[in-house]
């Protein structure tokens, strides 16, 4: 039969709060010769997780490092496209990381990042303590919530490829666009060149002065 309104209110309410996460999500504009740190306080033994994409500039790299609240690289890479990297705060404190475009220095970047704190909430209440096994409305309700996890992740992926691909096309198009005026410069210039030395050939010379007295 069909689900009644207020158990598909209720389902959907509880899919709504697992999705909404703790975390942090940004596109951040990263000048050349320049570095972004971010700061997040933690609890010890709290699982954090760091994606991040480089949408366009230079050659789509970037140097990223997370410090512990003691001063210790946890995470460094140089020069990286994207990456993920996830970790368990062993100390209570504030946390750092920072994407740098120092080694850069006429590019521009423009990097997105996606920062996730903690594990995710449970789905239904008391779902880690029961020990029934689930209705089947409570089947249905998480066999959704994973595909509506999917489908974001899906989503946030070719968000990134578009915005990237669409950078790559403008940055082409612009180069198209100064390469075709600078060939029509050229041609106007060899164009007038040729007629002033057309000109030159049948321009009739007049007799010197000095010839003329003789």
């Amino acid at each position: 039969g069909a689900m009644p309104g207020a158990v598909r209110t209720l389902c959907l309410a509880a899919l709504l709060g697992a999705l909404c996460a703790g975390g942090t999500e940004l596109t951040l504009e990263l000048p050349d010769s320049a570095q972004r740190c971010f700061h997040q306080e933690l609890e010890s033994g709290v699982k954090f997780t760091l994606d991040y994409q480089v949408i366009s500039g230079g050659h789509y790299d970037v140097d990223c490092y997370v410090e512990d609240p003691n001063g210790k690289t946890i995470y460094q890479e140089t020069k990286k496209q994207y990456d993920s990297f996830s970790h368990n705060a062993e100390a209570k404190g504030v946390y750092t990381f920072c994407f740098s475009n120092e080694f850069s220095t006429f590019s521009h970047k423009i990097v997105y990042f996606d920062f996730q704190v903690g594990d995710e909430p449970p789905i239904l209440p008391d779902m880690n303590n029961r020990v029934t096994a689930l209705t089947q409305l409570e089947s249905a309700c998480v066999t959704i919530h994973e595909m509506l996890k999917a489908v974001i992740d899906s989503q946030t992926h070719y968000r990134l490829r578009e915005a990237q691909d669409r950078s790559r096309a403008e940055e082409l198009n612009g180069r198209v666009s100064y390469w075709s005026v600078g060939e029509t410069l050229i041609l106007f210039v060899v164009s007038i060149g040729q007629v002033v030395l057309l000109k030159s050939f049948f321009t009739e010379k007049r007799p010197s002065s000095s010839a003329a007295g003789t």
